[in-house]
């Protein structure tokens, strides 16, 4: 019997809410199918017919421009009919439950939320309400899990190194409240990745983090050594307010990614950053616009992905 929520009665991808415990084989149908969405953006004529007459709702509960922009183009992509909700001029703010909103929507013909909320286990929530006909894609809930980002750091992974059966990776910065980091790491182990590295100040660190399979490390130059690719994490102002560091300057001095410190990577070591970035915090600009950053092509790829995700709901 399947116990997986995000997965129907034959195994298939029916929701994706979470990274953790998605079969590989999941995450190889997304990644290869992403593959085949790579060139859509290039062609003078950008719609292909996948998604036609379907209705996708973007209920982003938070605020988001990249996650939100890559969704909707990535909808229209596949020639869906796409609706953003202003949430903040909706019912909920007068009150209505998160699953009332969805009931409404739901009656006007849903087919598929994207759905970011500050509560941990929102998109969950919504899984378990909906009929199986309706599919749900977490894009970010909490501090709990980010799955399409994670599987589009992914794609960008195999896109440089083609596999991940012999890379060291690290991921730097503020894994404690990172939703990333979480669904990144999940995804890494799954795929077969054999030294997923958290660089991070012991401030910034989830406790006994190390039963997820990694290696600890509160030194830059010794978690970077001979990795191969480096994923950098948005280090949040409001971090700062909780005294969980001095200063952004005093962050940038140990854990900001420098051309010194990259210099102590791999010589073909990849930079990635899930964005937004802040610049001369998490990452210098030479790094962040040199030739070993992928960051802006993680942008694109995101697209392809989201494609990916979508058509493989709705069993396209």
């Amino acid at each position: 019997m399947n116990n997986n929520p995000q997965l129907n009665r034959n195994g298939q991808l029916q929701h994706l809410l979470t990274t953790e415990g998605l079969p590989v084989a999941i995450f190889l149908n997304i990644l290869d199918k992403a593959e085949s969405f790579i060139d859509t953006s290039k062609h003078e004529v950008k719609k292909i017919p996948l998604l036609r007459g379907k209705s996708i709702f973007n209920l982003f509960f938070e605020p988001s421009t990249r996650t939100r922009t890559t969704f909707e183009i990535a909808a229209k992509h596949l020639s869906a009919d796409l609706f953003n909700l202003n949430i903040a001029a909706s019912s909920q703010s007068k009150g209505e439950t998160l699953l009332d909103t969805v009931d409404n929507l739901v009656a006007m013909h849903a087919d598929m939320f994207v759905v970011r909320h500050s509560q941990s286990g929102a998109a969950h929530l919504i899984a378990s309400h909906v009929d199986k006909n309706i599919h749900i894609i977490n894009a970010g809930d909490g501090s709990h899990a980010h799955p399409t980002q994670a599987l589009l750091d992914m794609f960008t992974i195999r896109h440089y190194k083609h596999d991940f059966h012999d890379l060291r990776v690290a991921i730097i910065g503020d894994i404690l409240h990172s939703r990333v980091a979480r669904s990144q790491i999940h995804a890494l182990s799954t795929l077969g990745v054999p030294e997923i590295r958290v660089i991070a100040p012991k401030t910034l660190l989830p406790s006994k983090i190390e039963r997820l399979g990694v290696h600890v490390y509160h030194d830059m130059a010794q978690g970077v050594k001979d990795v191969d690719v480096l994923i950098m994490l948005r280090l949040q102002n409001e971090r700062m307010q909780r005294a969980s560091l001095p200063s952004t300057g005093e962050y940038f001095k140990y854990y900001g990614l420098t051309q010194k410190k990259l210099y102590l990577a791999q010589p073909d070591a990849i930079v990635m950053h899930p964005g937004p970035m802040n610049r001369g915090v998490e990452i210098e600009s030479a790094v962040a616009d040199g030739k070993q950053s992928v960051i802006l092509p993680q942008v694109s790829f995101g697209i392809a992905v989201r494609m990916a995700v979508m058509s493989i709901l709705a069993g396209v």
